[in-house]
């Protein structure tokens, strides 16, 4: 969604936050000469009274000079000062101006994408399913026993911004048992019939859209492609439901193996695996006063498989309580950036963990760090490009 497109969808809202102290969001605007003087002295001479349309006047005016002066505005709404003034602004949905989508007509293949000219179509995964395929996140966030994972809400919503800016269906779960977790992911392995339909409804499977969630309007089907990114507690190789049932990752990968139902046989299936443990301390190198930990892996031993964990075996990820976690959100960033020009996934993943090693905590410098881990079997490169909506 662009800059304009996001003020015009979130006006009204944005409108009523401001006017909670017009005077000052207008010399912010002029401060960082979004408007001239001239129409900093016009919105000023606005009946004093009538605080609303000096708000809806500066809002407008922002809106007509167009894509650029709309991305400096919403930057400037998500500053710190801004931000205190305002708190309510969390509350609207800002964030995640995405780049540009290509046309939903063009599928994923080496002769369309820019970054991959050069590559066979027998080399790159072929997505000419719309959507692409379904994307499933389980979010668990409120456990029985266990801290609550504060912040995984902002990876969750990321996530589904992301991959539904990139095609996909995305249907999402919250605080599941380990037993729930099981059910929905075997239901997930297979092909949907009405059966399976019903089942969803029962295990509460919400339909993002626009960043609201719903029960499904459409049958769940499988796309060409699939990915599948769960946010919970978890231990050395497990993920855990909200009643701290453990969940092995090679079970979960194991559902989706190739077997007699084709759902998902020869198609890419991405993992994104953000988990705790704490059998061992950080890594060397992020302090841990301003995050939260995480962590989990698994080896991908069938053919279409990618599993991106959070960290390396034995050691902790972070998470931090408003942002969401360093892996999830570097996820999201890199996708953002590199999908467009064709760049296929596991080099956006290795860019991934570039950036969260570099990341470091926030009240000390060197301290301790954090290292994702990828592992794969795809046979061919997975290349994702944003879709028209």
């Amino acid at each position: 969604m662009s800059a304009t497109e996001t003020l015009k969808c979130n006006k009204v809202k944005l409108i009523e936050v401001l006017c909670g102290d017009h005077k000052f969001i207008l010399n912010k605007v002029q401060e960082k000469k979004l408007i001239t003087s001239r129409e900093y002295n016009n919105l000023k001479s606005i009946n004093k009274e009538h605080v609303e349309g000096h708000v809806v006047e500066l809002v407008d005016k922002i809106m007509d000079k167009g894509e650029k002066t709309c991305q400096n505005f919403l930057e400037l709404l998500q500053t710190d000062d801004v931000a205190e003034t305002y708190p309510d602004l969390e509350q609207i949905k800002l964030h995640d101006v995405l780049p540009k989508p290509v046309p939903a007509t063009s599928p994923c293949s080496a002769d369309m994408v820019p970054g991959s000219k050069r590559l066979k179509k027998d080399e790159v995964y072929e997505l000419k399913s719309q959507p692409v395929g379904l994307c499933l996140i389980i979010n668990n966030e409120n456990f029985h026993s266990l801290k609550q994972r504060r912040g995984t809400n902002k990876d969750a919503e990321s996530l589904a911004h992301v991959f539904s800016w990139l095609g996909f269906k995305v249907l999402m779960c919250k605080d599941q048992t380990g037993d729930q977790m099981e059910q929905t992911l075997k239901l997930f392995a297979s092909p949907h019939d009405e059966e399976k339909q019903l089942q969803l409804q029962e295990l509460d499977v919400q339909e993002w859209c626009g960043g609201w969630l719903s029960a499904p309007q459409q049958p769940v089907r499988h796309g060409d492609a699939f990915v599948c990114c769960i946010l919970s507690h978890g231990s050395l190789g497990n993920v855990h439901g909200v009643d701290s049932q453990p969940l092995a990752i090679k079970e979960i990968k194991g559902h989706f193996v190739a077997t007699k139902q084709p759902a998902l046989t020869g198609k890419p299936k991405v993992f994104l695996i953000q988990a705790c443990q704490h059998e061992k301390d950080v890594q060397r190198g992020v302090l841990q006063k301003d995050v939260e930990e995480d962590s989990t892996t698994s080896i991908p031993e069938e053919a279409d498989f990618l599993v991106a964990v959070s960290t390396v075996e034995d050691y902790v990820s972070f998470r931090h309580p408003i942002d969401g976690s360093w892996f999830i959100q570097s996820v999201c960033e890199q996708l953002k950036l590199h999908c467009p020009s064709g760049e296929d996934i596991t080099s956006i993943l290795l860019r991934v963990n570039n950036m969260v090693g570099q990341k470091e905590g926030s009240f000390c410098v060197g301290q301790k760090k954090q290292a994702p881990e990828v592992k794969f079997t795809l046979r061919k490169k997975l290349i994702l490009s944003p879709r028209c909506t």
